[in-house]
C-alpha cells in the first residue's frame, strides 16, 4: 500500500533516536523523548490551502525538524509514519 499525501501534507518517517547518553548510559525507552528529526517520504502537490496558494518547499529525502507534538500517525504495513503540515515543518537539516 502506498500513501499519497494531498494539499499541502508531508509523509514523514522518524529517525530513530540515540539508545545512549554521550557518558555511555543506556536510556529506557520511557526516559526517550520523541525525536523531531524525520525523513520526508512522500509530498503533497501544494494548492490553494484557505484561500493560499500554497508551494511546496520541501522534497522527498529531504531531512528535517518538525513541531514536537504535530500531525497524525498512522501505521501501514508495519511501519509509522506521521503525516504533517508543510507549516509544521520548522527547518531542513541538511
Amino acid at each position: 500500500m502506498t500513501i499519497k499525501p494531498l494539499f499541502d501534507r508531508v509523509l514523514i518517517k522518524t529517525v530513530e533516536a540515540e539508545e545512549t547518553t554521550k557518558g555511555g548510559l543506556i536510556l529506557a525507552s520511557s526516559a526517550k523523548e520523541k525525536p523531531q528529526i524525520a525523513e520526508v517520504i512522500e509530498v503533497g502537490p501544494g494548492g490553494v490551502v484557505d484561500g493560499k496558494e500554497v508551494k511546496m518547499t520541501v522534497k522527498k529525502g529531504d531531512k528535517v525538524i518538525t513541531s514536537k507534538y504535530s500531525g497524525t500517525e498512522v501505521k501501514v504495513d508495519g511501519v509509522e509514519y506521521t503525516i504533517v503540515k508543510q507549516n509544521d515543518i520548522l527547518a531542513i537539516v541538511k
